[in-house]
């Protein structure tokens, strides 16, 4: 069964997402000073890890799901191995679009390292630690183990010398090279392993109790509540080591720390448990958050079609040239027109579906 709390999760990392790239893209040098821009930028910066986290919850309910309709353990892993190779694909074929679309810009731009080049990489690793590993409470010790790793190894990494003879191409994945590297596999893989983690309590839970009804409920209500306090205990920890002295030669708070690593992981675990509660509520009043879920859902598609839109010509006349009051309003905008996209994209689907159900029938 499809839980809508994880398509809201996604849905809000969508919105996160718009507010980032039009802040960053609409927002004038003037309004860049001062707490407002500030805190709005660390807000929307916390859509990518978001989704990262979310992709990695998904790898392990998705394999999970196909053993339990009857598939084997290798079928699985090779399932998520295939989606995230697609996903490494479509990170091509998304910068190619752009190349097509907003023509001038240099040609070894469609190699720049993007969010989809880090999650599709992440995901197949994911994918075949599943496959290794059976074990519930294992599996879920190696996702926490390799997510803390690639946080605590980041600062490492950047600062390798060895880095400067890897070809360049795989420099950009280890270590930022201006406008060419928007994410490096070191510490953002880590989100997906963060994310593979809980993915493996919660599916351990799901199969041990699989058809016990109020049993299975409870014992979700209690994993969940274990999730807030989890990522209570990651905040704290991030907070209270980002006060002691660095055990690094070179980090930096933003970008590498493994401490602001672990405060954001903690803040989107306890986003997560408290999306699962608002859901118990929605479904007890019979609320649902349609725009939100709907948003959920089609989340690669709002990305696909809303960067080009907000950083190309097609918002050219407002680009640096907002006020904050100015973005936020257009930012509201631009939010229902990319929901009114993704409806007409759901009728268009609906539709084909048809069409291709006619035909068969009519076949026969």
């Amino acid at each position: 069964m499809r839980r809508a709390y994880i398509d809201w999760a996604r849905g809000l990392a969508v919105l996160l997402m718009i507010e980032a790239h039009t802040v960053d893209a609409w927002t004038r040098t003037s309004a860049r000073r001062g707490p407002a821009f500030r805190d709005a930028i660390i807000l929307g910066g916390f859509a990518a890890p978001l989704f990262l986290w979310l992709a990695g919850v998904a790898v392990v309910l998705a394999a999970a799901a196909a053993v339990r309709r009857g598939g084997t353990r290798q079928e699985a892993a090779e399932a998520v191995c295939r989606r995230g190779l697609e996903i490494f694909i479509l990170a091509f074929v998304f910068r190619l679009q752009g190349f097509i679309v907003t023509p001038g810009g240099h040609p070894v731009t469609l190699f720049r390292v993007d969010i989809l080049n880090i999650m599709g990489p992440a995901i197949v690793c994911a994918g075949l630690v599943w496959a290794l590993v059976e074990s519930p409470t294992v599996l879920a010790a190696a996702y926490a183990g390799l997510a803390a790793a690639f946080a605590l190894l980041a600062p490492i990494v950047r600062m390798w010398a060895a880095i400067d003879r890897l070809p360049v191409w795989v420099q950009w994945y280890l270590r930022p090279s201006g406008d060419l590297t928007m994410f490096t596999v070191f510490p953002w893989a880590g989100f997906v392993f963060a994310g593979a983690a809980v993915g493996a309590v919660l599916s351990a839970g799901r199969e041990r109790l699989a058809g016990l009804g109020l049993l299975a409920r409870s014992r979700e209500h209690r994993v969940h509540a274990g999730l807030a306090l989890a990522g209570m205990a990651l905040v704290w920890v991030g907070f209270y080591t980002a006060s002691l002295p660095a055990i690094y030669r070179q980090s930096l708070f933003w970008t590498t720390s493994p401490t602001y690593f672990a405060i954001r992981v903690g803040v989107i675990t306890m986003a997560f448990a408290v999306l699962y509660a608002a859901e118990q509520a929605a479904g007890r009043f019979g609320v649902a958050l349609t725009a939100l879920e709907r948003f959920g859902r089609r989340s690669l598609f709002v990305y696909w079609i809303h960067v080009e839109l907000v950083y190309g010509y097609a918002t050219w006349p407002i680009h640096g040239r907002l006020p904050l009051w100015g973005v936020a309003l257009a930012y509201a905008v631009f939010t229902a027109l990319m929901y009114g996209a993704v409806v007409i994209f759901d009728r268009l689907r609906v539709s084909n579906k048809q069409i291709t159900l006619q035909y068969k029938a009519s076949a026969v």
